[in-house]
């Protein structure tokens, strides 16, 4: 590949990898961001913040009161007036005083870090729950990765904020006014000389503000696509290597991770303005502190022991100055994250509970759709006008070509979106009417693309009843006959298996979904085209599996496959989003309409194989 393409491959990055929701959060600094953010340390206002505080505060009377020891007793009074006795008392003071300062530097570096990783861990877990319970559209919008970044590396970016910027942010303030009060005491037109400074370094500063913050946002939002990339890749490695397109793929990171890294350069250099800007307003303030001390000093004005504790109190004063800058630019950092996760906080589910709704302890499993109109993106219609009843029992099939809209009513059932017009009642209950946990308990819902969770066997299979027994697992197992291929495994049921169960096969892992399924006890079993990856001999042992276990429970079935349906009560052929005809096989197949051409085709096509 020439250096023009790999150019190219680069810059091609930013549009496949585009999420509108990931744009830069244009939200203003303010403190009621930073308020909310200081909620999460409500619960330890009173065990951990105290105990902190009150290290804070013994670490600034000791730092505050050597220089005052060093210069005014040590200087003026022991070494001048040659007093030795005093000295060695004021030097055993001064060593008692750093030690004490070294204790409560121990026990402050060690509670603001607990008390930092447990809000990290408050948060994380509040926004794990959130986000899990928000509604599909939620997610159709968003990449895995996008989301991934800020429950992950967002939140982390906090952890510095939690564990020190707060504490420090507090502890320097205090310690700048102490320190400014104490040189105005010792000296104020010496104070006045050398903080003349401060107006044009603050101005200066304030003025890089909202630039930095900006910078760091950006840094934010390509770490995101960076992320949602590498997740998109790892997932897709086996297609890429099928279709040999390495090159390309690395391109295209290459070009994510160089915006990355521009991004980063970019913000780090804006903030490292800070720090010479302080080192400038020291240089400027010690040379006239030098100056001016000077000329106090021979004009008697000054004593020498003053001069020496003024020049430790300008020194400490820079140092927080110095610290805030980069306390700063952690916080920066913190409200750019803080925006984005309070943007999932804020996000709420478009399918909602009534404010008191229905609990089901036991579900008949009657379904009535009346007159159901669907849009997922309010311009193209997904079902239009559909209505269907289904008695508790029975077993109706979907039928049609692909967006004909049979999915979409299996995910209105389980109620994963709400329909745009009409009802959907469920034992003569309107569903938005329904607790959603009390309806999802009694739905059990098989994909096509099973997903298998990192984990042995038995715990996939008992994911969705947790409280099952081993022996009614495998129970489970054995109905769907998935218990001969998971004796053949290593360790049997305790086998374990990684993200998405690579080490099975995907009909191994359709039937882990049907055991799955059933463990659950449903009183609506929905299968979405569950038995597309299965062999034929293997669906007809779950076929005869089957028969039994759905007596007693509202079935729907949606299959290309129409040999697995032709025992349903009730066949609905569907066709953008319309019901074309509907009835059992022998009705359907008799009109000759849409569903016959269906078989027909099929009949064809296993003739010709």
């Amino acid at each position: 590949m020439s250096q023009k393409e790999m150019k190219q491959k680069k810059n091609a990055y930013s549009n496949r990898f585009y999420y509108p929701q990931d744009e830069a959060i244009e939200k203003p600094f303010n403190w009621k961001q930073m308020t909310r953010l200081l909620e999460y340390i409500k619960p330890y206002s009173k065990t951990l913040l105290p105990a902190a505080f009150g290290a804070v505060l013994v670490n600034m009377i000791v730092r505050l009161l050597i220089p005052i020891l060093i210069g005014q007793f040590v200087i003026d009074r022991a070494i001048i007036n040659q007093d030795y006795q005093l000295l060695v008392y004021l030097i055993v003071f001064v060593v008692a005083l750093y030690f004490v300062n070294y204790l409560a530097n121990h026990f402050r570096i060690k509670t603001v870090n607990v008390l930092g990783q447990r809000t990290i861990h408050d948060l994380r877990r509040q926004l794990f729950t959130h986000v899990q319970y928000l509604s599909h559209d939620f997610f159709d919008k968003r990449s895995a990765g996008s989301i991934l970044v800020r429950i992950l590396n967002d939140v982390n970016s906090l952890q510095e904020l939690f564990t020190n910027g707060i504490i420090n942010i507090l502890m320097d303030a205090f310690m700048l006014i102490a320190i400014i009060v104490i040189l105005f005491t010792l000296s104020p037109q010496l104070a006045l000389a050398v903080l003349v400074i401060l107006p044009l370094m603050f101005y200066i500063s304030t003025k890089l503000r909202r630039n930095i913050r900006r910078t760091w946002q950006n840094v934010r939002l390509i770490r995101s696509r960076l992320n949602s990339h590498l997740n998109e890749s790892l997932q897709g490695m086996r297609i890429t290597q099928s279709f040999a397109q390495e090159n390309e793929n690395a391109a295209y990171f290459d070009g994510v991770n160089q915006e990355n890294y521009e991004r980063e350069r970019i913000a780090m250099k804006k903030s490292a303005y800070f720090g010479p800007i302080i080192e400038m307003s020291n240089a400027i303030g010690t040379v006239i502190l030098i100056a001016y001390g000077s000329v106090l000093i021979i004009n008697q004005s000054m004593e020498i022991g003053t001069f020496v504790t003024f020049a430790f109190f300008l020194g400490m004063f820079w140092e927080p100055i110095s610290r805030l800058g980069q306390i700063y630019n952690q916080l920066l950092v913190a409200m750019a994250s803080s925006e984005r996760i309070f943007e999932f906080l804020d996000e709420r589910p478009t399918v909602k509970e009534a404010e008191t709704p229905i609990i089901l302890d036991d579900m008949k499993g009657q379904i009535i759709f009346d007159k159901v109109k669907f849009s997922y993106d309010d311009e193209r219609v997904a079902l239009h006008e559909i209505s269907i009843e289904v008695k508790a029992g029975q077993t109706i099939a979907l039928v049609g070509h692909t967006g004909s809209g049979k999915s979409t009513i299996a995910n209105l059932i389980s109620r994963f979106y709400d329909p745009t017009d009409g009802r959907v009642i469920i034992d003569g209950h309107n569903l938005r009417d329904l607790s959603l946990e009390s309806l999802r308990e009694h739905i059990s819902v098989v994909l096509q693309d099973t997903f298998i969770f990192s984990g042995t066997i038995m715990e996939n299979i008992r994911f969705g009843r947790p409280e099952a027994s081993d022996e009614e697992v495998i129970e489970s197992a054995k109905v769907v006959g998935a218990h001969d291929f998971i004796e053949r495994l290593a360790q049997g049921y305790d086998t374990e298996v990684e993200e998405r169960g690579s080490i099975l096969s995907a009909g191994e892992r359709q039937l882990l979904s049907f055991a799955r399924a059933l463990l659950a006890d449903p009183k609506i079993l929905i299968l979405d085209e569950a038995t597309a990856s299965i062999d034929t001999e293997t669906e007809m042992k779950i076929q005869a599996a089957l028969r039994q276990l759905l007596k007693g429970r509202t079935s729907i079935m949606i299959a290309h496959r129409l040999s697995t349906i032709r025992e349903a009560d009730n066949i609905i052929v569907l066709e953008n989003g319309r019901i074309l005809e509907q009835g059992d096989h022998d009705e359907l197949v008799e009109k000759q309409g849409e569903y016959y051409s269906l078989v027909k085709s099929q009949f064809d096509m296993l003739e010709e194989n």
